[in-house]
């Protein structure tokens, strides 16, 4: 499979290799991280676990995927599908064809693995992220006219629809401008139950009033300003 996974982490040593490990590697050709100038030993538990490790020094989200984007554009053979992960084991990698069957089979362009139709453990979201996520995607549909029910990290998108997309933002707001920019492309989008679960360490946005506020902020600007 021609199929890149790009894992932005910060200070996710404990995670990390359990994140890697569990990607079905018959699925992918290469698992890149992106370091975001972590104080821990991310970086090396995720080379020990066969990773690719691209340093991004300057802090955010974001920016790490950026970062990301930039080493597979400098691959000589770029990739088919992009697909994006958190570092700190919330999230189900070997779901990860589950995501890119609906691309391979029925020529989506991106899929986003949705914590709202799929299986949430208890308390692997706070009530902010519930309903953060609740009025954005109530923003969005009634801005935009599409139906996303989750700003969900886990997604899969093709390469050349995500480089068509011109990513800009470096902090929160990357992943509801990915879906954004996607709705004005008029790009086949769809949406795949994903379970979630407790994180691994401590969430540096929502575990936090100022990320929560900072957040929710940039989300909320984000859709007005390509609207």
């Amino acid at each position: 499979m021609n199929i890149i996974v790009i894992i932005p982490a910060y200070n996710e040593e404990e995670a990390i290799g359990k994140v890697i490990a569990e990607i079905p590697k018959e699925w992918v050709r290469e698992i890149v991280v992106v370091d975001n100038r972590s104080t821990d030993q991310t970086a090396a538990r995720a080379a020990e676990a066969g990773a690719t490790v691209v340093p991004e020094p300057l802090p955010a989200y974001g920016r790490a995927c950026l970062r990301g984007m930039a080493y597979v554009q400098s691959l000589k053979l770029p990739p088919d599908i992009i697909v994006f992960v958190d570092g700190d084991h919330s999230d189900y990698p070997e779901q990860l064809p589950d995501l890119v069957k609906p691309i391979l089979e029925q020529n989506y362009d991106m899929v986003i693995g949705s914590r709202a139709l799929g299986k949430r453990e208890s308390g692997s979201m706070t009530p902010q992220q519930v309903f953060g996520n609740w009025l954005a995607t109530f923003l969005m549909r009634l801005l935009y006219g599409v139906s996303y029910t989750d700003l969900g990290p886990f997604r899969a998108i093709k390469w050349d629809k995500l480089l068509a997309l011109d990513m800009q933002d470096t902090t929160y707001g990357w992943t509801v401008e990915m879906q954004l920019k996607a709705a004005k492309h008029r790009m086949k989008t769809t949406e795949v139950p994903v379970k979630y679960r407790k994180r691994i360490g401590f969430s540096k946005i929502s575990g936090t009033l100022k990320g929560v506020i900072l957040a929710g902020y940039k989300i909320i600007t984000t859709i007005f300003k390509y609207w």
